[in-house]
């Protein structure tokens, strides 16, 4: 066990505090996409978007990439769900490499770019590498989805969803804040700390913030309304993972989402969009924070055992917020035909 908690913080070794708390580790490749100098082009063909399917900043970047029909521009390529000293490894594809960068570790994309070719943070995902120079682009997680939103509009498929609309986007990004630093980092916070202060303040204000999305939600379908925005697609990762693995496994235990009147239904109603269903992974999570050498030690794993529950089969329950929208057979509002 002592291992364990070795690899442990050897893993988070530049974020963990004197006071028990995790800080967030900065990005390492910013550079936006556009046609200002010093950006990246918006180019078909091109990028790469690589992530790890257990992890949720991946996943919201995968599923704004779906949903805007960018999977047919924009590539994927995935790491095998367990971290080796170096860090995330292409162990599902043949010989073990990204078949189209020709890596077999993550971190050679950050080595590229570090000083004297050695990354000494974590080399994270999910993060766009330029496919013809083999070079980091882009893993801003907070905001490769908004670049999805607006840079990449050119290649929206037809009818594609309006993620992003204008007017709200001030309002977004403001919840996008609260939901990255309170749900999707705040579950973190709980299920990292080190010291029985940090935990209890982090897990009260992680539930508080449960609490006021799930009344937001009483009497809306969705964040924003009648249609799927990109908050929706941020909080839903979180959600995805909570009863799975982060009750449990981050003793985040107050509630399970099953309980919450509102966020419950509302996750399901997310779940069944097919474009987010197809990259939604129960079993994986649970292999994923139950087995991880970096993760073990959270709940004492020791024998390396999965946990056969919970039952996800709730998630194809019909989720019945329809009547709260005043369009109720759309999730979506379409963008309109012309690009901006």
């Amino acid at each position: 066990m002592t291992e364990g908690i070795e690899v442990f913080e050897s893993t988070f070794r530049h974020q963990i505090q004197a006071d028990g708390e995790i800080k967030i580790q900065d990005n390492f490749f910013k550079k936006k996409f556009g046609k200002e100098e010093g950006e990246w082009p918006v180019e078909a063909g091109r990028y790469r978007l690589l992530w790890m399917p257990a992890c949720p900043h991946a996943h919201k970047a995968v599923i704004a990439r779906k949903l805007l029909g960018l999977d047919q521009v924009i590539s994927l390529g995935t790491t095998g769900i367990f971290r080796d000293p170096k860090g995330w490894v292409f162990t599902e594809d043949p010989d073990e490499l990204d078949p189209v960068l020709g890596i077999h570790y993550l971190k050679e994309i950050y080595d590229r770019d570090s000083l004297k070719g050695d990354y000494r943070e974590r080399p994270t995902v999910p993060i766009l590498a330029d496919t013809t120079s083999g070079r980091g682009v882009n893993n801003d997680h907070f905001w490769i989805p908004v670049y999805f939103e607006t840079a990449w509009k050119p290649y929206h498929k037809e009818e594609a969803p309006e993620l992003y609309p204008a007017e709200l986007r001030k309002e977004i990004d403001e919840l996008n804040h609260f939901i990255f630093e309170r749900i999707n980092n705040g579950v973190y916070d709980v299920g990292f700390a080190r010291s029985q202060e940090a935990y209890e303040k982090a897990f009260e204000a992680f539930f508080e913030a449960m609490d006021l999305l799930d009344q937001r939600l009483e009497t809306k379908r969705f964040l924003f309304g009648d249609y799927i925005t990109d908050s929706d697609i941020r909080l839903y990762p979180t959600l995805a993972r909570f009863d799975v693995v982060y009750h449990q496994v981050f003793h985040a235990n107050k509630k399970r989402l099953v309980e919450y009147r509102n966020l419950w239904p509302y996750a399901r109603d997310l779940y069944q969009v097919p474009e987010i269903k197809e990259s939604t992974y129960f079993d994986v999570y649970k292999k994923h924070y139950q087995l991880s050498p970096h993760l073990k030690p959270l709940w004492g794993n020791v024998y390396s055992i999965v946990a056969k529950g919970p039952d996800v089969s709730g998630w194809e329950m019909p989720p019945g917020r329809e009547n709260l929208s005043r369009d109720p057979d759309r999730k979506f509002k379409h963008q309109e035909a012309s690009h901006e």
